[in-house]
């Protein structure tokens, strides 16, 4: 837990935040990339402060920026964070683990936004041609969204009995450091399952590069590649606050869509990126990204989960996952 308050402070939150606040209070962490450019255009245009005024309620946000699912979780089981950000499966097993609990749901999806698996090995055209020779990097070896996308994969060539078959050739790498061994071909890693913007640099940095896999064709087409979660008691104990974040993702949701162009700038300033700003634009626009707060096949992927018994309690819909005031999406 100490490890967690120093990262807070370390990300710009104050130690009086680290205490629990009330009403009209929010401390929200996200990670690093364009799947969170909801969350910047929030943060930016101030949002939440907007639609809290709406509701007679003066609300001070506090953002923190980390880096993975682990820091995520225990700062908000632990009180230090209200309300956090990753990628899909690690937040359907948080939601498994916590049933009964603090019950952690999601608030809402950050956008369908495909990820691909690539190589610079002109070899290995799908996975089946994949070897001990090869080393894959993905953000978190294992439990990753990209790991788990990659076992779901597995279990349907291999059977589920073998789903952890590439796990052993799996390196917990950064994308920005797995995206330079792509490119630079020189180096172990030679395979990296890589969200936006990164498969886009390998692909025009070494013509070596090529895709053998989409994460849509695993889960049969657009998914929800990141959600917002909290805690049950968060969201019963702070109703204006919370109702206020729904509307400011779904808002933020609504102008990207027709604003494409601008939010590619949001997302430069507010991530104090060094992209150029043609590459963002292309991927704003890139009609396989959709930045929405409605969860797609989400449902789906928690099926494959529970198969695969990462997850044991299997919901009956995808409202299962998501407080009632996403009910109104068309979800899937």
């Amino acid at each position: 837990m100490k490890k967690t308050i120093a990262l807070l402070l370390g990300a710009g939150l104050t130690a009086a935040s680290v205490a629990a606040y009330a009403e009209g209070n929010l401390r929200v962490a996200q990670q690093f990339g364009i799947s969170y450019l909801i969350f910047d255009v929030v943060r930016e245009q101030k949002l939440i402060e907007k639609h809290g005024a709406k509701a007679g309620l003066d609300i001070r946000v506090e953002w923190a920026k980390l880096s993975g699912v682990t820091a995520m979780n225990e700062a908000l089981l632990t009180n230090n964070l209200d309300v956090v950000s990753a990628g899909a499966p690690p937040t359907l097993v948080i939601w498994d683990r916590t049933r009964g609990r603090q019950n952690v749901k999601v608030v809402a999806a950050l956008g369908s936004l495909p990820n691909y698996l690539v190589t610079n090995n002109p070899e290995v055209k799908s996975i089946r041609d994949l070897s001990d020779k090869d080393r894959i990097a993905t953000p978190a070896a294992g439990v990753s969204f990209q790991s788990r996308t990659l076992q779901i994969e597995t279990a349907k060539i291999y059977g589920k009995q073998d789903f952890k078959r590439f796990d052993s050739i799996t390196v917990s790498l950064p994308h920005p450091e797995a995206t330079a061994a792509l490119i630079s071909g020189g180096l172990d890693i030679n395979t990296h399952f890589a969200s936006a913007p990164f498969y886009y640099q390998s692909l025009a940095g070494n013509k070596n590069v090529h895709k053998i896999l989409s994460s849509y064709d695993v889960l049969g087409g657009p998914h929800t590649f990141n959600l917002v979660y909290t805690t049950q008691k968060f969201h019963d104990e702070n109703p204006k606050t919370y109702k206020a974040l729904f509307a400011a993702l779904g808002e933020a949701a609504e102008w990207i869509r027709n604003n494409k162009a601008k939010a590619a700038e949001v997302y430069i300033r507010q991530q104090q990126s060094k992209l150029p700003l043609e590459l963002v634009t292309k991927i704003v626009e890139d009609p396989e990204n959709d930045f929405t707060t409605a969860p797609q096949r989400l449902k789906k992927l928690g099926d494959e989960l529970y198969d695969l018994g990462v997850i044991k309690n299997k919901a009956d819909s995808w409202k299962d996952y998501f407080f009632e005031e996403a009910h109104v999406l068309e979800g899937s």
